[in-house]
Formats: C-alpha cells, sequence, structure tokens
C-alpha cells in the first residue's frame, strides 16, 4: 500500500482533489479497551498531511495520547466507490498555529463558524488542540 498520494495517477489526483475541497472526514481513534471511536470532523489537507482542531473535551484527545494510530475516511459514492482511506499517527502540535491565525482552515470552514454563530476567536478557543496526521498507508479509487 502507498504511503503517499501519486498526482500523476487518476485515483491519486481525485484523492488529492477531494481531501482540498471536501470539508468532513471520518476520524476513528482506538478507545484504551482497544474499541474503535469515530468521529466526523473539519480538516485542511497540508502538505501531504492532515490538519485538524480538536475540542478541548474530544474524547480522540486522550484515545491520541494512549495511541496515536488512526484512520481517516472521506464518504464514498452511493455505490461504496470512490473512497479515500487513510491509516497513519496523529501527533499533537501545541505550538502549532492556532485555527484563529490559519486563514486557509478558516475560509474553508466560514459558512459552517458562522452557521454555528462562532467567532474565529471562539471558534479557536473552543477547538484549541492542533492536531496533524501523517499518513503510513493510502487507499484511493
Amino acid at each position: 500500500m502507498p504511503t503517499t498520494l501519486d498526482p500523476a495517477t487518476e485515483a491519486g489526483a481525485s484523492a488529492i482533489e477531494r481531501l482540498r475541497t471536501e470539508r468532513i472526514a471520518w476520524l476513528t481513534t482506538v478507545e484504551p479497551d482497544g474499541q474503535p471511536f469515530t468521529t466526523p470532523i473539519w480538516f485542511l489537507w497540508l502538505d501531504g498531511e492532515i490538519l485538524l482542531y480538536s475540542a478541548k473535551r474530544a474524547r480522540r484527545n486522550a484515545n491520541l495520547a494512549d495511541n496515536p494510530h488512526v484512520a481517516f475516511n472521506l464518504n464514498t459514492d452511493p455505490t461504496g466507490d470512490h473512497y479515500v482511506i487513510l491509516e497513519g499517527t496523529a501527533r499533537f502540535e501545541p505550538d502549532g498555529i492556532p485555527a484563529v491565525d490559519n486563514p486557509p482552515y478558516l475560509a474553508k470552514y466560514r459558512s459552517l463558524i458562522d452557521e454555528y454563530g462562532w467567532t474565529d476567536a471562539s471558534f479557536s478557543a473552543d477547538y484549541p488542540y492542533r492536531l496533524v496526521i501523517t499518513p503510513t498507508r493510502w487507499r484511493a479509487q
């Protein structure tokens, strides 16, 4: 299984475009008892990695502190085709740029931030934990 997406292939180019434009993905972390825990997330495709901001009390924070292995998935089409699946490791970046200072992230989610009644500062305060996922394996079709 490849560790990078090849933009020269149809599947790789399609996956990269979807990572750039889609707004909702699914992140699976592992609970201490080994049970998978999946949640929808907002994300940004950035230099071959996935960036997200995590809420203060999100269960994924504790899960990732114990086990950094994750799965990241975009929705498929109605027949289960056109999938993008990443397996990788997540790390906290406490010194990384907060959401309030990340114009590409804020632009991608502007309508949702506004819909939920957040300001850029209040979103950043509610989602202070910067997480970056480094892919170890991709599957895309």
